[in-house]
């Protein structure tokens, strides 16, 4: 993408409006658009982040085993009314009545609507385990919106729900769940940490919450600090194997780590008093065992092996995506502007010609395109008539990690500057060993790129 055809409205200045960091940045970075309070317009780069995260949530929850589908955003109050959420829900679920004066509502979650589904086409336990899952837009009507998308009223969130004919195998969903969130938010760069917490509207007995620790967190954590000190990497579970996630659940939640709600001074002291911790949090995830709760009320029964009916046992599973967001940012920023992490940056690279008309350096440019864009990369080229001081502005505050500086001095020498937008650390290198580098970087993003020479047995000047 070249960005005289990009459309990134960034803003030179910070919005009145913008409380904490990740608000702030989002708007002038041109990533999203307040169209009423608590609801954004997503804008190209903005959406090519939320997409990417998206795709990674998508990713992890297929390698688990849950199968995706998709259900509609509005729902009938009849089902709510099943289950007793209608009127206990409160004032944050949008209520509509359509013009046959049907009542309905604007989803806030799935639980009633997916457990008639399984409880209509599901009948035998032959059909379970079964997980499914989607990615939807969600409305709650937050009475104070504020932060930006991390506390917007309308909100893309990955929800998801297993049905199992008994609670030991619920209970492995749980795991697999944990498992897989873990390799999700690790994707992402985040470091998410399970913790104990209140179960809330949706109900049961067992949950957690993944709490990303950041100054601007809406919760009070307590925790071990022991527990910052794990990292799932790169290890292979089998979901079916119920040891293994047992063993992973264990490892990242033996440790001392609760929201607010469910803090135990008492416990909380028995900890060595150097590895006590009390922090902020934002919340980017929850998962849920709630029993026959749902299915009971609406009828999701099936027969099991002695020819009885019984009801199933569920949980629900929750990311939000596009609060992911905000939630990166906070993590990670400094005052020039975001810092993505690789695995879910906008563009893996920015290209910034340092002298736009220079036939030579024009031409380079072009070619470090071309290179980058044929090994399935994704740069950002600042083709514009800018001076350099506002191209490099303008690469800072949207964060991609890696920035190729090309111009006429450094083309004289047969060098550009690889710069990495973390560190701020530059180093000069060959184009052709520019597009190496990027593509070694990227390489575990992008495995396809591990089996590949970049520009193998040419030059760059017959890349083309």
């Amino acid at each position: 993408m070249r960005l005289s055809r990009y459309f990134l409205p960034v803003l030179k200045e910070n919005p009145a409006e913008a409380q904490i960091v990740s608000h702030r940045l989002m708007l002038r970075a041109g990533m999203i658009k307040q169209a009423q309070a608590g609801i954004y317009s997503w804008l190209p780069l903005g959406f090519k982040v939320l997409r990417k995260l998206e795709n990674i949530v998508h990713e992890e929850q297929i390698r688990a085993g849950h199968i995706p589908m998709l259900m509609p955003t509005l729902q009938s109050a009849d089902l709510w009314r099943k289950s007793g959420r209608y009127d206990a829900y409160g004032p944050e679920m949008l209520r509509i009545t359509d013009r046959h004066d049907r009542e309905m509502l604007f989803g806030p979650t799935n639980e009633e609507m997916i457990t008639d589904i399984v409880a209509n086409y599901v009948t035998s336990y032959k059909a379970l385990p079964l997980t499914l899952y989607h990615v939807q837009w969600k409305f709650r009507d937050e009475v104070r919106p504020r932060f930006g998308v991390m506390r917007g009223r309308e909100f893309l969130m990955k929800d998801g729900y297993n049905f199992d004919l008994t609670k030991e195998d619920a209970l492995h969903a749980y795991n697999r769940h944990l498992v897989s969130y873990l390799r999700t938010y690790e994707r992402m760069g985040l470091q998410a940490i399970p913790m104990r917490a209140d179960s809330g509207p949706i109900g049961g007995d067992y949950t957690h919450e993944f709490l990303v620790l950041a100054d601007t967190g809406e919760s009070e954590v307590f925790y071990d600090s022991a527990i910052t000190d794990l990292s799932f990497g790169d290890r292979m579970i089998d979901y079916d194997d119920h040891a293994q996630c047992q063993a992973v659940l264990e490892e990242f939640t033996s440790r001392y780590a609760r929201t607010d709600e469910t803090h135990d001074e008492a416990v909380f002291n028995e900890i060595p008093e150097e590895r006590r911790r009390v922090a902020r949090g934002i919340e980017v995830g929850q998962i849920f065992y709630f029993g026959t709760e749902y299915s009971e009320k609406l009828g999701a029964m099936v027969q099991g092996e002695d020819g009885q009916r019984v009801p199933l046992h569920m949980g629900s599973h929750g990311i939000g995506v596009s609060r992911l967001i905000g939630a990166i940012i906070e993590a990670s920023h400094d005052d020039k502007g975001i810092i993505w992490p690789e695995g879910v940056t906008p563009f893996h690279c920015g290209i910034v010609n340092l002298k736009q008309g220079d036939d030579e350096a024009d031409a380079a440019c072009d070619k470090l395109y071309a290179a980058l864009t044929a090994l399935g990369l994704e740069p950002l080229y600042d083709d514009r008539s800018e001076r350099a001081g506002g191209k490099f502005a303008t690469m800072d505050l949207i964060g991609l990690p890696w920035r190729i500086t090309v111009g006429p001095r450094g083309l004289k020498n047969g060098v550009v500057e690889l710069t990495s937008r973390k560190t701020g650390e530059s180093v000069e290198l060959s184009p052709e060993e520019a597009v190496r580098k990027v593509a070694e970087i990227y390489a575990p993003h992008h495995p396809h790129l591990a089996r590949e020479e970049p520009m193998a047995g040419r030059s760059f000047q017959t890349w083309l």
